[in-house]
């Protein structure tokens, strides 16, 4: 069961490299705390795949504003999984967002200017009455720099990629190790070089290294840094 929620509430922010378990810790944490969870790379993807459905070249400035003018995103609750889904204009596609088409080009999008601040916004709506967990790239740095709890999560190439294999293979059989190390390195160097809001650690941020941590593990580590900020 959940624990009380805390009469004070505050803004807790995952950030870090691909794989490392953000979404999975943050969805812990909010179970916990009674918190609301938020997968800001959800929403990336999400606008990822409106522009391949709807070809859109996003490196011209004018077709990204004009697509993003068409592009609704919002959360709901998942009744079967337990978790929070992402809708995209109306249309559930938490499943379709995860397929390795959108994982190769979702830090491309997401390195577009007019891309971020349109989700940054949204981003910082939704914690406008704290009591959030919300994970990505540059949370604690970008989209709540006043954050009361900042983690930085990180973890060995080697256990991220066989992660992220692990997680692709139930879906696509044929996929190899080779793919999902190479996509890997691409997303980490896009991510980290990009020029609008690149993934760094934030000077007040926890580093938080599960290369050898069960969930379990991990969950505690965290909870304890939850109680501190109380």
């Amino acid at each position: 069961m959940p624990a009380t929620e805390p009469k004070k509430k505050i803004i807790i922010t995952l950030d870090g490299w691909s794989s490392t378990g953000k979404s999975t810790l943050a969805r812990q944490l909010a179970k916990e705390l009674n918190y609301v969870y938020i997968d800001s790379g959800a929403m990336y993807r999400a606008i990822t795949l409106y522009f391949l459905r709807n070809h859109v070249d996003w490196t011209k400035h004018s077709a990204v504003e004009k697509a993003l003018k068409n592009i609704t995103l919002e959360f709901t609750s998942n009744h079967k999984s337990g978790h929070t889904d992402i809708c995209l204009n109306g249309e559930n596609v938490e499943f379709v967002i995860r397929d390795l088409v959108i994982a190769e080009k979702v830090s491309e999008v997401a390195a577009v200017k007019e891309v971020r601040t349109f989700a940054v916004a949204q981003q910082q709506a939704m914690g406008k009455n704290k009591g959030i967990v919300m994970d990505g790239r540059d949370i604690g740095t970008t989209v709540f720099p006043q954050a009361e709890l900042k983690i930085f999560m990180t973890a060995d190439e080697s256990v991220r990629v066989h992660r992220r294999f692990k997680e692709l293979y139930q879906k696509n059989p044929n996929i190899t190790l080779e793919e999902v190390k190479n996509n890997l390195e691409m997303r980490d160097y896009i991510d980290s070089h990009r020029e609008v809001s690149p993934l760094r650690q934030a000077e007040d941020a926890i580093v938080l290294d599960n290369s050898h941590l069960t969930m379990k593990q991990q969950l505690e580590i965290a909870q304890k840094w939850v109680k501190e900020r109380m």
